[in-house]
């Protein structure tokens, strides 16, 4: 564990759960489970169970001497099973028989990080839930706030900063959604043997199977499937969704941050987004970690992309590079996530400043509202071209649109003071905005139900 950065990018809870710790208690539940099943099967001694499962706890366990075997023996569960077998064996000699009966090293490792994933898309979907709350809480807030939407990072027709919360809002309600949909998939058990076939087992292999299967609470999939990963690359695939729309929203949050613009800001706090050097600096650090993460994200997922292509029942090295690459990225995630559920709740608003921003540009975002009112009398070609006009004059003469338009003859025929005047008011140019925010706001709402 990196403990410099570790805080700041990481969730502890999820940490700790693909620690050395962590993964030991997966592989340790799984042998656990297995001895439990083939005694329900009959294929062991029911008596020898309760000494399996007594020793079958992480914190027994040498972590440093378990590492250096690693290393000649190629994966974890090799070394761990031996070291089980020695302290059954001590407790029990003839309960030292029967543990791992039947299944490989592959067994144990995918079906203990199966359990260890299980835990970490709860924790997920708790964080998710509790950001999706929050980000419809502040989408109904701001509703109707204008702001300057941006297209190409310039100055576009107003949008609202309700309708943005939105934006965000319905990626997190997909993604929770994503997440319920592959749960059946992804949280499948591991159990073939050396080959898959559970030759080992005799008659008894897709007995002991599914009673194993009901001993973890997993689905019990069509086959084994040591070299058919889609189901991890499935789900490295959706937290790679999820950082890139957490990065979004970093990214939208940074920029309204930004000085020259000052609309919206992370929460304050003591020491918080300083400078070494600068003593006014107030910086997006929790929107950095979220573009961070969304810049990481799609290295890790293309690297269990690039695994899936296995050989044949039990892949050389493929397998091996995911070892490290999912759990990273369920940590880089869980951090990503708790730094948006410390800023958006609190979120800072200028709405005053977003108010001056808009008519930055005097007037010229709202010259389409004008346009299309005037299209209705003059034609669309004529409505456009006289207003392109009178935009290039109120940028040559460094005067407000309004005033502009207000001295065009044209415009003035066909146009009253006080429509030119509702024209140009923000507020009166929103279009759906407000009813964008309602939807996203039931659509959370239905799936929280």
């Amino acid at each position: 564990m990196n403990q410099l950065f570790d805080a700041y990018f990481t969730q502890p809870a999820m940490r700790e759960l693909f620690s050395d710790h962590g993964r030991l208690q997966g592989m340790l539940d799984f042998e656990a489970a297995l001895a439990r099943a083939e005694a329900r099967t009959g294929l062991i001694p029911a008596e020898v169970v309760a000494d399996i499962e007594a020793a079958c706890r992480a914190e027994l366990f040498d972590f440093n001497e378990l590492a250096v075997a690693v290393g000649n023996a190629g994966n974890s569960a090799i070394p761990l099973v031996k070291a089980l077998g020695k302290k059954i064996a001590a407790r029990n000699p003839v309960a030292e028989r029967y543990v791992h009966m039947g299944a490989t090293s592959q067994d144990a490792m995918d079906s203990g990080l199966i359990l260890q994933l299980r835990q970490a898309v709860q924790l997920l979907e708790i964080d998710l839930g509790k950001l999706a709350d929050a980000l419809a809480q502040q989408a109904r807030r701001y509703a109707l706030t204008p702001l300057a939407g941006h297209t190409w990072l310039q100055q576009a027709t107003p949008v609202t900063l309700g309708m943005k919360i939105a934006g965000w809002l319905g990626a997190v309600t997909r993604h929770r959604q994503r997440l319920m949909e592959i749960k059946p998939r992804l949280l499948s058990l591991q159990f073939g043997g050396a080959s898959g076939t559970l030759a080992a087992l005799g008659d008894q292999g897709f007995a002991v199977a599914e009673a194993l299967a009901r001993e973890l609470q997993l689905t019990l999939p069509e086959q084994p499937w040591h070299t058919h990963r889609d189901r991890l690359v499935e789900f490295a695939s959706l937290l790679g969704m999820i950082a890139g729309s957490l990065g979004k929203v970093g990214r939208d949050i940074s920029l309204l941050m930004q000085t020259e613009i000052g609309e919206l800001f992370e929460p304050a706090a003591a020491g918080k987004g300083g400078s070494s050097t600068m003593p006014h600096k107030r910086n997006p650090v929790g929107a950095a970690v979220m573009i961070g993460a969304s810049v990481r994200a799609p290295g890790l997922v293309a690297t269990m992309l690039a695994a899936m292509a296995q050989e044949h029942e039990r892949s050389l090295g493929l397998w091996h590079a995911e070892w490290e690459t999912l759990p990273e990225l369920c940590c880089l995630v869980s951090g990503s996530l708790q730094q948006a559920l410390q800023v958006i709740p609190e979120l800072e608003v200028d709405a005053a400043r977003m108010l001056e921003n808009l008519d930055s540009t005097k007037g010229l975002v709202l010259a389409e509202a004008v346009s299309i009112a005037l299209a209705k009398r003059l034609g669309r070609d004529a409505a456009h071209h006289l207003i392109e006009q009178c935009c290039r004059s109120a940028v040559e003469q460094g005067t407000h649109l309004r005033q502009v338009l207000g001295q065009h003859p044209q415009v003035s025929a066909e146009l009253s003071s006080a429509e030119l005047d509702h024209l140009l008011d923000p507020a009166n140019y929103l279009g759906q905005a407000g009813r964008w925010v309602e939807r996203a706001v039931a659509e959370h709402e239905a799936f929280a139900r």
